[in-house]
């Protein structure tokens, strides 16, 4: 009996400490992200696709919706993911050798913690990684949206609202210094004090439909539908 307790008491102790701490809410992936990993696995993909890769922000934008004429558009955003995610979930696009990959990513590594030589770091590996097993495929590095601290919702990202700008320029440097085209779609969604327009978002991050709308048609204006 007494040495049952103590094997207990010692498998306790030496639990990893994660498994009985709650991380903090900004640094969890939510629910859907493994589900939409296995999903993404088994959904069909050639080499005429167009990818759109990312986050929940290129998650909500439903753009094979948008560019249905197209019928080659690929939605890749999952809610919660940084550059670290899109690096394991190269595996499952770049096999396929897609005609063109749309990539934004960052704004929830900096929510993250995650410092700019490492964002910027994977990015670079990421651009590496389709140029070696993707070579035909043609890459856009697209600048992080600007965000609007007013609305409070999400304080781990709207605290990062003047320093957007700092990292886009980075990533613009990468795609220069890469050969990728850069889409600074900053510019587009930000007002006079570099913030996301009010009008443009519902909680200070994530897009509305009229935020969607000049995005898409930025993309058809740049001749890439």
């Amino acid at each position: 009996m007494h040495m049952n307790l103590f094997v207990k008491s010692i498998f306790f102790i030496l639990l990893p400490v994660h498994l009985f701490a709650q991380e903090p809410d900004s640094l969890r992936r939510p629910d859907i992200y493994l589900s939409q990993v296995d999903m993404h696995k088994i959904m069909p993909m050639d080499s005429s696709s167009i990818v759109f890769l990312g986050n929940s922000i290129t998650f909500w934008g439903n753009w094979s919706e948008r560019f249905l004429r197209n019928g080659h558009v690929k939605n890749r955003g999952i809610p919660g993911d940084n550059t670290f995610g899109v690096l394991d979930r190269l595996e499952d696009i770049l096999p396929h050798k897609p005609r063109l990959i749309f990539l934004m990513i960052g704004i929830n590594d900096l929510a993250q913690g995650f410092s700019d030589p490492v964002i910027l770091s994977n990015l670079s590996k990421i651009v590496k990684q389709v140029r070696m097993e993707s070579p035909g495929t043609k890459l856009v590095l697209q600048s992080i949206l600007p965000v609007n601290p007013s609305f409070g919702k999400l304080p781990n990202h709207e605290k990062y609202a003047e320093h957007i700008p700092l990292i886009n320029l980075e990533i613009s440097s990468i795609a220069k210094d890469m050969n990728c085209d850069y889409f600074d779609l900053y510019r587009y969604f930000s007002d006079e004090r570099g913030h996301l327009k009010k009008q443009l978002t519902w909680d200070g991050v994530h897009l509305t439909e009229e935020g969607y709308q000049i995005w898409q048609d930025i993309l058809i204006k740049k001749h890439y539908f």
